[in-house]
């Protein structure tokens, strides 16, 4: 039987490729058909456990080590459990270059540390929807950070301010006690962090077996033998809807080739596109996309993976002691891949907040869940995904989601940098999105008109509601200056709760990208 072109090109990559493909089409297979056993690794019990070891055990390395490594900057005493070898990933994370001031700011890495982290730089980046025109932009997702010196020296400098490293050590169980948590029936600690990403059986426990609202599909690689190019693709769509999909594609310079990716939102019904299908029409696309052969190209690396998204999210754990962080959490708007900028751009808010936490014990499981707020600028971004995507039995017209975003983003690029910049961010302000919506529904009632049935009625409702939040919220943090110094003169535990608040208006209404 004649290998397909997929079977032929992953077979040239080390490692088994084809066979992590498919693995990772069973889970989404597992996932789609909700047939995956819900775990039971968080049981309680009302014994006293006494004297703790540590103040934090987080779970999971390779993002856990951004969170664990802050803690203990700061003094706490922490441990860090890891299933493999803490190691990064051979291929780039993409971020914008002020996002990783906290790094220094945080006192992670010393300057020198960060910009040998910093593996690549390009710009321009292009947005760009067929029937469209080209938006060009400075400055977005044009750093491109190595993950294997970043994880190694951030190891060395959590092993240096006194952190504790376990390799080779899967998380089995948690029982939380009063008084602490018996991590794997011989670690105690007064708090475990679980940073084990989308799938952590933590996360599974919490959310009972619940179906994903959306998934994102992404399947990509990394070649060499592209035409010289330093520009950027951030969003770009060059055909009319596939398999009931809107393909949008990314491409970044990397150190060893260029990094080219498809992605595609959409439901999670049981008869949509497996990974190994849409790694097929990647590579049937990559041509026309590149304007390259693909026999020209000498692949270095495949990628591939999706992203479960849920409307509840940030997901609050029941449990006293324990914190969901990054994609654990779901701390991602449903556009967005989430991992390593998601937890970039928390990563002071619960350092901070961790800190105070467990400065004045506010560790039950309402204290925690203040830590992983409701932010409502993530939550309207829900309507946007659904004008992306189509249902699986929906019938529009092929070229409507190209249309829509051309419109959009014409509209916000009229209105400049300060709108454009932070929603290619995944930051959705209310004031850029006000003008946005406003300039687009005058200049294209029609286009409009018809986006309604494609999301239905009660998705809009239920993001109105979200969208008027995103006004209270932007307002409410107005208010911070006069309340700083009501809030100093509170008890230390009502300064928790007031802090936590003052974070959830900024984070949710979009204000710290001012910050950046």
């Amino acid at each position: 039987m004649s290998r397909s072109l997929t079977e032929e090109i992953l077979s040239q990559l080390p490692g088994d490729v084809l066979a992590g493909l498919r693995q990772g089409d069973r889970i989404l297979t597992s996932i789609r058909e909700n047939t995956a056993p819900v775990p039971t690794v968080v049981k309680e019990s009302q014994q006293i456990l006494g004297a703790v070891d540590w103040d934090v055990i987080v779970c999971g390395g390779t993002l856990g080590i951004l969170i664990g490594c802050a803690l203990a900057v700061k003094g706490l005493k922490v441990a860090l459990i890891e299933k493999g070898i803490l190691r990064g990933r051979e291929q780039e994370w993409n971020i914008s270059r002020k996002e990783l001031a906290v790094f220094l700011e945080l006192n992670l890495l010393a300057d020198a540390e960060l910009e040998q982290a910093i593996a690549t730089q390009y710009n321009p980046a292009r947005v760009s929807f067929q029937g469209g025109g080209e938006i060009w932009v400075e400055d977005v997702l044009n750093i491109g950070v190595d993950p294997v010196y970043l994880l190694a020296t951030l190891k060395t400098n959590f092993l240096a301010v006194g952190g504790h490293l376990l390799e080779n050590t899967p998380f089995i169980e948690a029982v939380i006690h009063p008084d602490g948590v018996m991590v794997n029936t011989q670690l105690k600690t007064r708090l475990l962090i679980d940073a084990m990403g989308h799938f952590s059986p933590i996360t599974r426990q919490a959310r009972q077996g619940q179906a994903p609202d959306a998934l994102c599909l992404v399947v990509g690689s990394c070649a060499q033998g592209f035409p010289e190019n330093n520009s950027g693709d951030l969003l770009l769509s060059f055909t009319t809807l596939q398999n009931q999909c809107q393909y949008f594609w990314e491409a970044f310079p990397a150190r060893d080739g260029r990094t080219t990716y498809l992605f595609t939102y959409m439901d999670a019904h049981p008869q949509r596109l497996s990974l190994e299908a849409l790694f097929a029409e990647y590579l049937r696309l990559l041509p026309e996309y590149q304007g390259v052969k693909l026999s020209q190209l000498q692949f270095q690396r495949a990628l591939f993976g999706f992203f479960p998204t849920y409307r509840q999210s940030p997901l609050k754990t029941p449990w006293n002691r324990i914190l969901t962080v990054g994609d654990s959490s779901g701390n991602q708007s449903p556009l967005s891949f989430g991992g390593f900028g998601a937890m970039v751009r928390h990563l002071k808010r619960l350092t901070f907040g961790i800190d105070e936490a467990l400065q004045t014990n506010q560790l039950s499981a309402n204290a925690l869940q203040l830590l992983q707020p409701y932010q409502p600028n993530m939550t309207v971004t829900w309507l946007f995904q659904k004008a992306m995507s189509v249902g699986v039995n929906q019938q529009i017209p092929p070229d409507q989601i190209n249309q829509l975003l051309t419109a959009v983003f014409q509209e916000m690029q009229q209105l400049g940098t300060p709108v454009l910049k932070p929603f290619l961010q995944d930051v959705v302000q209310f004031g850029g999105l006000t003008q946005t919506l406003l300039k687009t529904g005058l200049s294209h009632p029609g286009l409009i008109a018809k986006i309604i049935p494609q999301v239905g009625l009660g998705s809009l409702l239920d993001w109105m509601l979200h969208y008027g939040n995103l006004g209270i919220y932007t307002a409410l943090f107005k208010l911070n200056p006069m309340l700083e110094t009501w809030i100093n003169n509170q008890s230390s535990e009502q300064q928790y709760y007031w802090h936590r608040l003052i974070d959830a208006w900024k984070y949710g209404s979009g204000a710290d990208y001012f910050d950046q």
